[in-house]
């Protein structure tokens, strides 16, 4: 049974980190998730916010970011449209987690805590960054949207 969507428009400041994390917690307690999932999708969700903020949204203060939360039958997705230029996820690099260094984890964490992550552009500007987290024993993946 999949529930209506959750959304939330936040403006392109770093003190909204803490109110997008907290808009996701409150989505997966009233979604009933375990602590773990939980976890991962707030820690991620946190993740994909100050991504946007720093490179997507840098030069752009007025730009706002779109979050929006659904829970299906097997999975949790979330999904983050920003206005910034477009961002090509696939030339990240998989990073080695032993590595030190200074920043640059985000999209590391994103892939570890989720099952699914992906980001396409939007016109007329912007991406859609897609978070999936698959639940139960039918954990198949499947594209956003």
């Amino acid at each position: 049974m999949d529930v209506a969507p959750f959304s939330l428009t936040l403006p392109s400041d770093a003190r909204m980190v803490p109110v997008a994390r907290a808009f996701v917690e409150a989505v997966c307690e009233a979604c009933d998730l375990d602590r773990s999932a939980t976890y991962a999708l707030v820690l991620a969700a946190g993740e994909a916010v100050s991504n946007i903020l720093r490179h997507a949204h840098r030069s752009r203060p007025d730009a706002q970011i779109h979050v929006c939360c659904r829970h299906r039958a097997n999975s949790f997705e979330l999904q983050f449209m920003d206005e910034g230029e477009p961002f090509d996820l696939s030339a990240v690099p998989l990073l080695d987690p032993t590595e030190l260094r200074l920043g640059g984890r985000g999209v590391y964490l994103m892939r570890t805590l989720m099952d699914e992550v992906t980001c396409t552009q939007r016109s007329p500007r912007g991406n859609v960054l897609c978070l999936v987290k698959h639940f139960g024993v039918d954990s198949s993946r499947r594209d956003c949207g």
